[in-house]
């Protein structure tokens, strides 16, 4: 069977039955066409775990951490399981395999100061993009939203939002939570409801649009906060999963729940959320060595 075609087939179902986002999509397509790469004219059907082993071996000797050859095998694994359900291959040749591992990096979250800082009003020409730009970060700091939903929101869901002070999201695997909403971020979404409409295309159904008036992009949104950044003067690159990563840190840090934080970040296992309690214990570390005065030697 040819990759090529098996792989479009199993991309096609997962966008049109499973509903994955595009970037998820995007990235699978990535992963499987390294395999594409290295079959060459090899049919999947002959394809072996010793063969599977060896290319990761070769992945890993370019440069691609223990991380990322995890997320390519779970690609791999997964298309040949689909391929296996509908009897085109004998059996999965990448069960069972590990990826090397790697260091566990922890996520990068700002202080309580840095993210006031970067939620700070700045002058903009249209002001309009600048009460839009506060609405969307003032949003996905108070409520962990990832980038994806953030973008995904339509207008309707503004009611909730100013009325019950929570936002419902579409989050991975269609999953739908509940998630609260902060009083700053309320007020900053309420004054962009107010000129929303003024920006907006009239057929346009999202929440948050661009210069255009239509649905603002994943990408955009990323420059605007990385912008906002460099004029605040902040010194590091911020990406919005950062302000994601700060509202389960600082969450953790003001009230010790973890469950509650995995809920509000929509994680399916816990494990994904108990990264954010090595955050808490850094921030406890650093308290430590600048007060107790035996912590400097």
């Amino acid at each position: 069977m040819s990759a090529l075609i098996a792989v479009d087939g199993w991309l096609a179902e997962l966008s049109a039955q499973r509903r994955l986002s595009p970037h998820t999509v995007s990235n699978y397509r990535r992963d499987l066409g390294k395999l594409s790469h290295l079959l060459g004219e090899q049919p999947l059907e002959t394809l072996s775990v010793h063969q599977v082993r060896r290319f990761v071996a070769q992945l890993h000797g370019q440069g691609l951490s223990g991380r990322s050859l995890g997320r390519i095998l779970s690609a791999w694994r997964s298309f040949f399981g689909w391929l296996g359900e509908r009897g085109a291959i004998p059996a999965n040749p990448c069960e069972g395999l590990r990826p090397p591992k790697s260091p566990r990096r922890l996520p990068n979250a700002l202080s309580v100061d840095e993210a006031a800082r970067l939620l700070m009003p700045l002058d903009e020409d249209d002001s309009r993009l600048e009460v839009r730009d506060l609405a969307m970060f003032e949003l996905v700091y108070s409520s962990g939203l990832r980038l994806a939903e953030l973008v995904a929101l339509n207008r309707e869901a503004l009611d909730s939002i100013l009325h019950d002070n929570e936002v419902r999201v579409l989050g991975k695997r269609a999953k739908l939570r509940l998630v609260p909403v902060g009083r700053q971020a309320c007020a900053a979404l309420r004054a962009w409801a107010e000129i929303r409409d003024s920006l907006a295309a009239a057929s346009e159904v999202a929440l948050f649009v661009n210069r255009r008036g239509q649905r603002i992009s994943l990408r955009m949104v990323q420059l605007r906060l990385a912008q906002r950044a460099i004029r605040l003067g902040l010194p590091r690159h911020v990406h919005p999963h950062m302000l994601r990563h700060s509202f389960a840190s600082h969450v953790l840090q003001s009230s010790g729940d973890l469950r509650a934080v995995q809920e509000m970040l929509g994680h399916a296992s816990i494990a994904s959320t108990q990264v954010y309690t090595h955050l808490d214990f850094q921030h406890l570390a650093s308290v430590y060595d600048k007060a107790h005065p035996r912590a400097k030697r």
